[in-house]
């Protein structure tokens, strides 16, 4: 990781909630210093005044003189790959958050100018960052769970009817296939492989609006393991990722588990990481033992911030590349195809 002595100079497109929590975590890193914040209008100002920083009401107001050394773009979707190609075209190094654009065209895009213009590209699934999720993977791939067989998620959670006022939010694209589920997306392809089909069914029976508030989704996996994933911003549960993980204090913590991963030596709950397993040989028969498996937490959003540095300063190589921003999108378009046609979709990686 860079040292604090040499910080690596930081700009924050975006100064909403996600934007001002990138600030916050800019500036407790011992490796960055936060120099600007980029937004048109006046919390981005305000927010900027409060920080003893820099305000730009956009990238283009930036002096070639004060540009900084990376910048991370935590603007509304639709505008992250108009300010990601003027970045890029700058020689910026950047972190998009999720999604990497509205569709995937327009991420491939994105990507592929980055990659044209050798300029590093991260992308925003900070869970991937997680030291329990570093562990988990760690148990998959040394063999502890054996042949991974089947996976089942669980991403429930209930947003209140004050949420939808903002009309946006009625609208499709705006459910919680592409903006919530995109996360446990990325993470089963992380921990289980590229996703290849998916199949899914969608129901907005709740409120009625036009975009989805239920889904349930079978996936296919490469290595021929099969998941389930099922999401909806309709339910009062615990078994959501923000409520297990407790990475973010704005939700409520529980105990519970949202992911668990079956093989052919073992089964693997996450968060809490607990391993069960036949401790001589398998068998329904058997006795099963449960081992815990142990990690250091820490917050994946400072370690994300670790990353980029660590990238900019030519150290490292993102966690998440622009690539595999593309094709958790591939994944999200092909769940939103199969539930508007019926049928199966395969994933062209």
């Amino acid at each position: 990781m860079v040292g604090g002595a040499n910080p690596v100079r930081l700009a924050v497109l975006g100064a909403g909630l996600i934007g001002s929590r990138h600030v916050e975590h800019v500036l407790n890193e011992p490796c960055s210093e936060l120099v600007a914040i980029v937004d048109p209008l006046p919390v981005g100002k305000t927010l900027a005044e409060k920080k003893g920083v820099r305000w730009y009401p956009n990238f283009a107001a930036i002096p070639a003189a004060d540009r900084p050394e990376g910048a991370i773009i935590a603007t509304p979707n639709q505008m992250h790959v108009a300010n990601g190609l003027e970045c890029i075209a700058a020689g910026v190094p950047i972190l998009v958050e999720k999604p990497l654009a509205d569709n995937v065209a327009d991420a491939t895009k994105l990507v592929e100018a980055a990659e044209k213009a050798g300029v590093p590209l991260m992308v925003g699934h900070h869970r991937r960052h997680n030291p329990l999720i570093q562990e988990a993977k760690k148990a998959i791939d040394t063999g502890r769970l054996g042949q991974v067989i089947s996976v089942q998620g669980t991403c429930w959670f209930y947003k209140p009817d004050d949420y939808f006022d903002i009309t946006w939010r009625r609208e499709k694209g705006a459910g919680p296939v592409f903006l919530n589920l995109i996360h446990d997306v990325d993470l089963l392809r992380y921990l289980c492989g590229e996703v290849v089909a998916v199949q899914a069914m969608e129901s907005n029976a709740r409120r009625g609006y036009a975009v989805e508030e239920t889904a349930v989704i079978l996936l296919r996996f490469a290595s021929g393991a099969l998941g389930t994933v099922n999401v909806s911003d309709t339910i009062v549960a615990p078994w959501s990722w923000e409520c297990t993980a407790g990475e973010n204090p704005v939700y409520p913590h529980t105990t519970e588990s949202c992911y668990v991963i079956g093989g052919t030596r073992g089964s693997l709950t996450v968060p809490y990481l607990d391993l069960w397993h036949n401790p001589v040989k398998p068998g329904w028969w058997e006795p099963l033992e449960r081992e815990r498996l142990s990690f250091t937490g820490k917050d994946p959003l400072g370690l994300q911030i670790q990353n980029l540095c660590d990238v900019i300063r030519g150290h490292a190589q993102p966690v998440v590349s622009g690539r595999e921003g593309v094709n958790a999108l591939k994944v999200i378009a092909a769940v939103k195809e199969a539930a508007a046609t019926g049928g199966k979709v395969d994933v062209s990686l």
